[in-house]
């Protein structure tokens, strides 16, 4: 699927890719219903959104809630899978979809949502407290606009609220002129006596918010309450993270390989979640001032001969760590009480393969931390008879009347569209649409 505001363009394809609906459909509420009826002659099948995290997440929302399994396909991906199919980089509706379903089919690892009101509402009050952060931002910034038209050399930067009330009350213009823009710093002034209002009851909300589903992470140095529910909202469950590696990349913390030949060296990663890297300078920033083994770590790097912004490049990369060690720690902990209270008779949440049981992983040398190589996608090889029936056993094979009869394995993945799609030649295979 690929979503937009007003409207969604599908395509349905079974396990075996074969094309068995398109269309597109707006996101009202009546050609919302007819997609529904359209794709439940598949009995079997997945939804696959492009962005499930961004412009498609209302109608991800949607589907989770009407009891739907939803993929989310990151839009990089689909962009990847979009040039390599068609040898260029014409965007279309109906191109984005035909990627989305065939990124969909052939990827194995892609995240299936989960509909977890706690985290929506820990997200929704994260983005709040962001939206007040930067009004508050932007009012500063007008204060200090006026500020320097009132005062010789403006009004002095970093300063609290209380402290810029008390300035304006020695500023006494006798233009016009000034008198007006006296008065708009004064409106500037409450405005932002009321952001700072807003922002602290928004703190002590997050903070029961955080302590109420069991997180530790406010025990982290650096870490506050705003921190850690971001954290908890971006990142969801830590399981599908396969090891600390993995986390740091998804954060941008890792660093890239940029090797040639004999000359080895990495750079600045600028990709991954950029508000979860913003959380961890914020919680580096916050070590240096205080004598922490961030600090510490951070004195050893510059005795090392690195530069103050490799150094803080290095402590985040640790701080990932840090942070990734404390969320499993969590989730383990989690699960062990679930499964206490489950009692004698059991439970049927984590396992003991879940990675949310795994032990602590080992914090290790972090200077050059990236992910491993992936895990190989594409199916084994065929293997070959031998005519002469001697020293190897040939693949054991169904036969009908002389014809090889093989059954297809996987998944089926489609995406309705179209209410005139056919449905009698697929009503028993599964689909991801």
């Amino acid at each position: 699927m690929d979503p937009h505001k007003r409207s969604v363009t599908i395509e349905a394809r079974d396990v075996r890719e074969v094309l068995r609906a398109t269309g597109r459909f707006g996101t009202d509420t009546g050609n919302y219903r007819q997609m529904i009826k359209v794709a439940r002659q598949w009995p079997d099948r997945i939804w696959a959104v492009e962005g499930a995290a961004g412009i498609g997440r209302p109608i991800a929302q949607r589907l989770l809630a009407d009891g739907e399994r939803v993929l989310d396909v990151p839009a990089k991906l689909a962009a990847r899978a979009r040039v390599f199919d068609t040898g260029q980089g014409r965007k279309t509706d109906a191109t984005d979809a035909h990627a989305v379903v065939m990124v969909a089919l052939r990827d194995k690892g892609l995240r299936e949502l989960r509909a977890d009101p706690e985290l929506t509402v820990l997200r929704l009050l994260c983005d709040r407290r962001d939206e007040l952060s930067r009004a508050r931002a932007q009012t500063l910034n007008r204060l200090h606009r006026l500020f320097l038209e009132l005062l010789p050399g403006g009004a002095p930067t970093k300063k609290s609220t209380a402290q810029y009330k008390a300035l304006l009350a020695t500023v006494r213009p006798r233009d016009p002129v000034g008198r007006m823009r006296r008065r708009i710093a004064a409106a500037e002034v409450a405005d932002l006596l009321a952001v700072d209002a807003k922002l602290k009851a928004m703190k002590a909300e997050l903070k029961v918010a955080v302590e109420a589903s069991g997180s530790h992470l406010m025990d982290l140095d650096g870490v506050g309450p705003a921190g850690a529910a971001r954290i908890l909202a971006d990142v969801g469950d830590v399981a599908r993270f396969p090891d600390r590696n993995h986390f740091a990349s998804w954060t941008g913390t890792a660093p890239i390989d940029a090797s040639s030949g004999e000359q080895v060296r990495h750079r600045l990663s600028r990709a991954g979640n950029r508000r979860l890297n913003h959380v961890l300078y914020i919680a580096g920033i916050v070590q240096l001032r205080n004598d922490t083994k961030g600090r510490a770590y951070y004195r050893r790097k510059l005795a090392a001969g690195k530069t103050p912004m490799e150094a803080m490049r290095c402590l985040r990369r640790r701080l990932s760590d840090v942070v990734y060690r404390q969320l499993v720690a969590d989730a383990a902990r989690s699960a062990h009480t679930v499964d206490r209270a489950a009692g004698p008779g059991g439970h049927s949440g984590a396992t003991t393969r879940s990675s949310a049981t795994d032990p602590t992983p080992d914090i290790g040398s972090s200077d050059k931390p990236l992910p491993g190589p992936a895990t190989p996608t594409l199916p084994a090889p065929p293997t070959t008879r031998n005519p002469s029936g001697a020293g190897t056993a040939a693949t054991k094979r169904r036969r009908t009347r002389g014809v090889n009869v093989e059954r297809p394995t996987g998944r089926t993945t489609l995406t309705p569209t179209s209410a005139a799609a056919p449905s009698s030649a697929s009503r028993t295979r599964p689909l991801t649409t």
